[in-house]
């Protein structure tokens, strides 16, 4: 465990450095059509469609410093999956975070060319959260 005061590695986190990092959270959009009927793709693909798209946000950004402060939270990082009903509600929200410059990957699935999932990298939720409310927790 970290020594108190200390929030990752050798940087010190007092006060407001600390919770801004503790705040942080990385957003995965999954989309939920794939798991029902007719697609129904096996619950395990699925997963993987998040774990790639995650990943490739969090690489794309890897020198941001909030995914830097993100990453060295270990075991407390902060991870929301939501559900977008379908493809077309994965494009849209895509096009929306793009036209608020906020930082993002597509997951398309290949050889079938098919846009599966959406990530942020990591961002403080008062950043982002407006932009992803109207989407449900994945069940």
């Amino acid at each position: 465990a970290a020594p108190p005061g200390r929030l990752y590695g050798n940087m010190a986190a007092p006060g407001a450095a600390g919770a801004a990092a503790a705040a942080l959270v990385q957003y995965v959009v999954l989309r939920g059509d794939l798991v029902r009927p007719p697609r129904s793709w096996p619950l395990g693909a699925v997963v993987a469609q998040g774990c790639h798209a995650a990943l490739a946000a969090v690489h794309a950004h890897r020198q941001h410093p909030d995914t830097r402060a993100y990453l060295e939270l270990g075991g407390a990082m902060r991870t929301v999956v939501l559900e977008a009903p379908d493809e077309a509600a994965l494009t849209t929200l895509a096009e929306t975070l793009k036209q608020h410059n906020i930082d993002h990957e597509v997951w398309t699935e290949q050889p079938e060319n098919v846009a599966t999932c959406l990530a942020l990298r990591p961002y403080p939720k008062d950043q982002v959260h407006q932009h992803l409310k109207k989407f449900k927790l994945l069940k």
